[in-house]
């Protein structure tokens, strides 16, 4: 009778517990609607691939073809023992998602250069990761050579010139706008022409992989978390790869100075032409050659502060009212804010900060619609814009 006993308490215990903790758990983690979900998981995919092939090309067509698209960032040449009569089969495909282009690639071997009087026509200063799934590439930046392939990748700066070769190639690439990594600036700088290898970079080259299948199905509302998520892990891959030094400001590129500039001084009522060119010792002339490919120097401090608006509403956690945004991004009227955000993204500022409260985050609808050119150098004069 006592064992038997004894036994039936644990029963009625075991028996109230896991209603407790079904309680709770329902409580603390509440579980989205099927609707919700549902709406979610019908919604159409965000991308469109652009494509670039020599394949429909005559052989002694192809290199020429090649050499123009890329021509608006690098110079290509063919290896010494090579004619453009040979042909020159290349593969390309571009997955642009608003602060990231993924880009995969089939190339033949080549050399490639970007020269300062590039940097000068096209001053693009965008952020480069090399994925290699098969080859070898040797780029050269102020004298120092940095190899790169399946065991390690490349990490550089599209600000400064820099040259190199590399072996018939399959590549995964990945090019980030300065501003998505402007936070981890210094970093950056002292790491650029770096190789990236180790754990983190393995994790990070399967990541991006694992995110090649499903290009074709994200979501715009899948696509931000998707960029900073790679940006993080590009950060920590940089970050463990090289000593944690800081790159000097004479060493910067002049568009990188200008940038950091911009960022420090963003919300700052005295940021005008004027002051950027007294802060970085410039002409007015040559301030606007620099921005140029953004609409000019005005233009490219209103994006970012539109951007950091965007970003302030799209946080739940911020209470913050419209006005002050507003004011903080340089309109003293809110219908005229209301009408540049909504110009710039698509949705009005109170339609993003209501999808955040809703946990429902909505992408800019501008970016899809955008006209974007065919070659190389317009893929990328988009990003970030």
């Amino acid at each position: 009778m006592s064992d038997g006993s004894t036994e039936s308490e644990p029963e009625d215990h075991l028996v109230e517990v896991p209603a407790k903790q079904s309680h709770l758990e329902r409580r603390r983690w509440p579980r989205q609607s099927d609707a919700q979900a549902a709406s979610r998981s019908q919604a159409p995919p965000a991308l469109t691939p652009l494509c670039f092939s020599t394949r429909e090309l005559a052989p002694a067509e192809q290199f020429q073809a090649w050499r123009a698209h890329m021509a608006p960032l690098i110079e290509v040449t063919l290896p010494d023992d090579k004619s453009p009569d040979d042909g020159f089969l290349v593969e390309q495909t571009a997955w642009h998602l608003g602060n990231l282009l993924i880009v995969q690639q089939q190339a033949p071997a080549h050399g490639y250069v970007r020269s300062r009087a590039m940097l000068r026509l096209s001053p693009i200063d965008h952020w480069y990761v090399e994925l290699l799934r098969g080859g070898r590439a040797w780029t050269e930046v102020d004298r120092r050579v940095a190899e790169s392939g399946p065991d390690k990748f490349a990490f550089r700066s599209l600000g400064y010139p820099y040259r190199g070769r590399t072996t018939e190639s399959d590549a995964v690439l990945l090019f980030m706008p300065y501003d998505l990594l402007a936070e981890n600036a210094g970093i950056l700088e002292a790491a650029n022409n770096s190789t990236l290898s180790g754990n983190l970079a393995k994790l990070l080259a399967n990541y991006v992989h694992g995110v090649e299948q499903s290009l074709e199905k994200l979501t715009a509302e899948e696509l931000p978390r998707l960029v900073h998520t790679i940006r993080d892990m590009v950060v920590a891959c940089v970050s463990s790869s090289v000593p944690t030094t800081t790159a000097t400001l004479p060493n910067m590129s002049m568009m990188e100075r200008a940038h950091r500039y911009i960022h420090s001084n963003l919300y700052s009522d005295d940021l005008t032409p004027d002051t950027i060119c007294r802060a970085l010792g410039i002409s007015r002339t040559r301030l606007y050659q620099l921005f140029g490919a953004s609409g000019g120097v005005l233009n490219y401090i209103r994006k970012r502060r539109l951007l950091a608006a965007y970003a302030e509403l799209s946080d739940p956690t911020n209470s913050r009212p419209i006005s002050e945004i507003a004011e903080a991004a340089g309109f003293d009227l809110a219908a005229n804010f209301t009408r540049a955000f909504g110009h710039e993204f698509g949705f009005s500022p109170r339609e993003i900060r209501k999808a955040a409260a809703a946990e429902y985050p909505v992408s800019p609808a501008a970016l899809p619609e955008r006209r974007r050119g065919g070659t190389f150098g317009d893929w990328l004069n988009t990003l970030g814009n």
